[in-house]
């Protein structure tokens, strides 16, 4: 949708973004290039999509998994995506075309994709347990793996200058690897699962959510930094770049914001008709993009009323002065 979303100040009104046809289950955006930035999200329904990161429009479909599709990601230019299925395989894609480039054969369903910064180097993990780095230069090649994990492994991440690796499995773990020795360096243990991972190279923050807690840790280190309790099982949050506030998402179908400094929860929204399993701020972090049961994306303005992307901040004697009636319309979302 290519019309102007006018929004009074202070009212949160999310672009939804649909296409999907199952539930969304993981999202990431790209840098921030030429050509602005670009969002891919992974569906149950194996028919990944990229989309404008700004307004949410669609751009393509990736075609050619033959499962659920359980993650993706962009590399920082968006040249390329990369993306992790129920069929035993991860693929990578150009990005602008559309087009499969490789198809990397699994053993079992392949949950996590991460490329190193340079986009030579695909981490992958999954139910197998085994974190597996292959060379995309030479794709004949055995990959690297890396075992340990006693369970399914829920998220694999490049850290600190892609010298190590960060992986979360369903051994209720977080582990910190060094790629060349390919050995454990730390551990962190949890009494549950952890549900989802963040890292944020400016400052070597770990994001990790667990039952109802949203966890922040030293990458490094994994020495805590503070916790914060939210209302209801979370299953996924996000640290604003700027490290200002994060926002996360989990069962009760609701969008958090809390003051990171503080942990005062700041706003609460609730757009979408399903639990919320992905959120993810944009590079600028100017929005925020949830993916839901409900099979949609939502973008979310970080400051209400601004104007931005398709939103328009109109003040209510701007609104008096206008003659159309779409104006004064109350609808809370609008579709991208």
């Amino acid at each position: 949708c290519r019309q102007r979303l006018l929004t009074m100040a202070m009212r949160q009104t999310p672009l939804t973004c649909s296409g999907h046809t199952r539930p969304v289950v993981d999202l990431a955006f790209s840098g921030i290039t030429p050509y602005g930035y670009f969002l891919i999200s992974a569906c149950k329904d194996g028919k990944p999509m990229l989309r404008q990161g700004d307004t949410g429009d669609w751009i393509g479909t990736f075609l050619g998994h033959k499962g659920a599709v359980w993650g993706a990601t962009l590399n920082k230019e968006a040249t390329k995506a990369a993306t992790a299925a129920a069929d035993f395989t991860a693929k990578v894609w150009d990005a602008v075309t559309g087009d499969e480039t490789l198809t990397l054969a699994h053993k079992h369903i392949v949950k996590t994709v991460h490329f190193t910064q340079d986009s030579i180097y695909l981490l992958t993990g999954g139910n197998d347990k085994v974190l597996r780095v292959f060379d995309l230069s030479k794709p004949e090649a055995d990959p690297q793996e890396f075992t340990g994990h006693t369970s399914a492994i829920k998220k694999a991440l490049w850290c600190n200058s892609d010298k190590q690796i960060l992986s979360a499995a369903d051994d209720k773990t977080v582990r910190l690897w060094d790629r060349n020795t390919m050995e454990v360096l730390k551990t962190l243990s949890f009494d549950v699962s952890v549900s989802s991972m963040e890292y944020i190279p400016d400052g070597e923050i770990l994001v990790i959510t667990y039952g109802k807690t949203i966890a922040f840790y030293n990458a490094l280190s994994l020495e805590l930094i503070k916790t914060v309790d939210a209302p209801a099982s979370i299953h996924s949050a996000s640290l604003h770049p700027e490290k200002d506030f994060f926002v996360a998402g989990g069962d009760d179908f609701k969008l958090y914001k809390y003051d990171y400094s503080t942990k005062e929860e700041l706003e609460s929204y609730k757009g979408h008709f399903g639990p919320v399993h992905c959120v993810r701020f944009s590079p600028d972090g100017e929005l925020y993009a949830s993916g839901s049961e409900d099979g949609t994306l939502r973008l979310w303005q970080t400051a209400v009323g601004k104007t931005y992307g398709l939103w328009k901040c109109v003040l209510p004697e701007e609104l008096v002065s206008e003659n159309s009636d779409t104006l004064y319309c109350n609808t809370p979302e609008i579709k991208a």
